[in-house]
């Protein structure tokens, strides 16, 4: 009796102590993670239940060589926890498969193994909408995970209109964007749209600043209409600042030197304080990143890595807190990886990350010592005219169902209509 209750209390502690799953790496030798739908690079990676869509994941290994990684993909529910489903209900195929598709790094400094795949195929397939995590692991060994990434598999089942506003508070409406939709949910079966349904707002897909609606602000027979004054009001922020490696042998935008020997550096040059009222214009990518490599012919396979030194002038210290360089390179993390290290001497916050080449947005985010909450406000500013994508995501329970099914998806920006 006693073995029976230590190891239920194994069990639920288990289970009470499992995390979501994210955007992750956890291997240090991994670098460079793409995952899209192939319809366009760099894209949400939404794919269309049995639509013939894919998304291609890619990423580099450092130790070169082959190693034997495995793959799965595992249902979950709107909050990235897995659901409670055996994998015959939401798998096509085979539970797991090996990654076989990589090529080795070609007149390169420093040398890699390039792997790539593609989902659905004909070994692993999704059977239901919904969220799934994708794992990727050494040796068919789920412990020795590499990295995980989030995928979203859509049945389109309802109608979604959307408007982008200005905040309709005062002190806000020349830093915030309100985003105002309608739900129409005629094709389900819908009993209690306040507990059956769920939407969520991701603006340029980062899912740490994201919004729930939970709740409709009123119900007009099938649609859902969510406009009340004091919901998904985003700060617009900034446009992200951005640097160009596609050449390691001339100076392009934002480098102030290169330097070549038994590797690459790269000195970028020093990014000031935006934290302005007055808003300016610059291209971007919403925070993506892009591998590119003039001098070769497959930037994949032969666009080499280099060591990239940022320096930030913030009026702020170490004392008062920690700067973070963050993108969709580094999944947005603020971690010990993105910390910058401060200069007392020369009053900056710099740093240096080992990249490939290409063309990389990125910003600063600043953790106040007093809350340690990350925010990027305090370094880049936010502006309504800022240039942002959102993404609008419609998640359905049906009444005593066991998972959550993905049944609208909405691309909007605030510039094209």
């Amino acid at each position: 009796m006693k073995k029976c209750l230590l190891i239920l209390f194994v069990f639920v502690t288990f289970k009470c102590a499992a995390q979501p799953y994210a955007d992750s790496v956890y291997n240090p030798h991994i670098k460079t993670i793409e995952f899209y739908n192939t319809k366009k690079q760099a894209s949400f990676p939404v794919i269309t239940l049995q639509s013939g869509e894919q998304v291609l994941l890619t990423f580099d290994d450092l130790r070169g060589g082959s190693i034997n990684y495995y793959y799965s993909i595992e249902h979950c529910d709107s909050k990235w926890n897995l659901s409670n489903i055996s994998a015959a209900e939401y798998l096509k195929g085979f539970q797991e498969d090996r990654l076989t598709d990589y090529t080795y790094s070609t007149n390169t400094l420093q040398k890699y193994t390039h792997y790539e795949l593609k989902l659905p195929n004909d070994i692993i397939a999704p059977k239901i909408p919904g969220n799934y995590i994708l794992k990727v692991y050494e040796d068919g060994d789920k412990s020795k995970i590499i990295l995980t990434r989030r995928l979203y598999v859509l049945s389109n089942r309802v109608g979604v209109s959307a408007d982008i506003v200005s905040s309709n508070d005062p002190s806000l409406k020349q830093t915030n964007q309100k985003i105002n939709f309608q739900v129409n949910y005629s094709g389900l079966n819908v009993q209690n749209p306040n507990a059956d349904i769920r939407v969520l707002l991701l603006q340029n897909a980062r899912s740490e600043t994201g919004i729930w609606s939970n709740t409709p602000t009123s119900i007009r027979g099938t649609q859902l209409i969510y406009n009340d004054v004091s919901i998904n009001d985003f700060p617009g922020r900034n446009e992200f600042r951005r640097f160009d490696t596609r050449s390691l042998k001339l100076n392009s935008e934002r480098v102030g030197h290169i330097y070549r020997d038994t590797a690459n550096t790269v000195v970028l040059l020093g990014d000031p304080l935006r934290n302005q009222p007055g808003y300016s214009f610059q291209y971007d990518n919403d925070g993506n990143f892009f591998i590119l490599n003039t001098e070769g012919s497959e930037p994949r396979r032969d666009g080499d890595y280099a060591h990239m030194y940022f320096s930030l002038a913030a009026n702020k210290t170490d004392k008062e807190g920690a700067a973070y360089i963050v993108g969709k390179f580094n999944d947005y993390k603020t971690d010990a990886d993105s910390k910058l290290d401060y200069d007392p001497v020369k009053g900056r916050f710099f740093t240096n990350l080992f990249l490939k080449q290409g063309v990389y947005d990125y910003e600063y985010v600043w953790s106040d010592r007093g809350t340690g909450k990350p925010d990027d406000i305090p370094i880049e500013g936010t502006h309504f005219e800022t240039e942002n994508d959102y993404q609008l995501l419609v998640y359905y329970r049906p009444a005593n169902a066991r998972w959550e099914e993905l049944v609208g998806y909405r691309l909007l920006n605030t510039v094209k209509k």
